[in-house]
């Protein structure tokens, strides 16, 4: 009898050939939530193709389906745009991003904290986070800490850095912690009450992407992915509050928590 084979390791260069690519690809899907479509960035992805465009090739059933969503939403726009497609856009894009019509906010406390309110506990954690790398966002009353945008281009600064098995099991334990706890819900919602494909597209792209990379790390790092209540057990470590012990980060308040 012989024993089974070790899961296969990959090298360096490897690794960060793939850690470049990735982080390629999180910054264009950051570029897309970022801002309103232009004409030229609506040419960019026609002339390369949308899937074409990412170094990951993504395999799972729901990356696909997300992929086949973006192009029919791509297809759906004039060639040029014109202005009134524009302004449609740029309209869906205030909904999701700027007036939360469709109660879809990119901002992760949202989602997570329990009365679903901005700016608390979770956006500290990940500013702690920035602030351990030296990192800060531009203006955190303007974009937050926790919003989605901010969130891809920091994954996007660990994958263009240090190409190492430690720095990848940092960003997989930065996405169970946070992204990959709500990102889907966003995905859901706003694929359920967009107008137009192209976000819906782009919002099940952004969840499905981020979950297939997720698993092929777990393969990367012979390390099975933890369930959900098994993360949600690591974020609720025992605190000590009027001499009992409970479980999970203590309740924000203004006149107590970090100073800006």
């Amino acid at each position: 009898m012989t024993s089974a084979p070790e899961p296969a390791t990959p090298s360096a260069p490897d690794l960060r050939v793939l850690c470049q690519a990735v982080g390629e690809d999180l910054l264009l899907l950051a570029l897309l939530h970022d801002r309103e479509l232009t004409a030229q960035t609506l040419d960019a992805l026609r002339q390369d193709g949308v899937g074409d465009l990412l170094g990951l090739r993504l395999a799972s059933p729901a990356a696909r389906e997300a992929l086949d969503l973006l192009r029919q939403g791509l297809s759906d726009i004039p060639h040029p745009p014109d202005a009134q497609t524009l302004d449609i856009l740029a309209a869906e894009y205030a909904d999701i991003y700027l007036n939360h019509t469709f109660e879809a906010s990119p901002c992760e406390s949202v989602w997570l904290d329990e009365d679903g309110l901005i700016m608390q506990e979770p956006m500290f954690q990940i500013r702690a986070w920035y602030q351990r790398y030296g990192l800060t966002v531009a203006n955190w009353r303007l974009r937050t800490d926790d919003h989605l945008v901010s969130q891809l281009q920091f994954l996007a600064f660990l994958l263009q850095g240090d190409a190492s098995t430690p720095r990848l099991e940092e960003i997989a334990r930065f996405l169970d912690e946070h992204l990959l706890r709500w990102i889907g819900a966003f995905a859901s919602r706003i694929a359920a009450r967009s107008r137009t494909r192209f976000y819906a597209g782009l919002a099940s792209l952004t969840a499905a992407y981020l979950e297939e990379f997720r698993d092929l790390a777990a393969d990367l790092l012979a390390c099975p992915r933890p369930s959900a209540a098994e993360i949600e057990e690591r974020l609720r470590p025992p605190r000590e509050v009027l001499g009992q012990a409970v479980k999970g980060p203590l309740p924000y308040r203004p006149s107590e928590g970090p100073g800006w």
